[in-house]
């Protein structure tokens, strides 16, 4: 019996990279001295950026 890792879909996939895409960007912008306001801004448009992508491009359907 071979064991493997449960399937994830691709949307949940895509959410995680965004979130801790956009946790990494805003902790790093607070931490170099970017108001915390525009810190979100930037950080909110490139996770969504970055879900957009994966969300479409992140997955290559297998050949059976």
């Amino acid at each position: 019996m071979h064991l493997r890792a449960p399937s994830i879909d691709k949307g949940v996939s895509a959410f995680l990279w965004a979130f801790f895409f956009f946790l990494y960007l805003f902790l790093g912008m607070l931490a170099v001295g970017i108001a915390k306001g525009n810190a979100l801004i930037f950080s909110a448009l490139a996770g969504l950026g970055i879900f957009l992508y994966i969300r479409i491009f992140g997955e290559e359907t297998q050949r059976r």
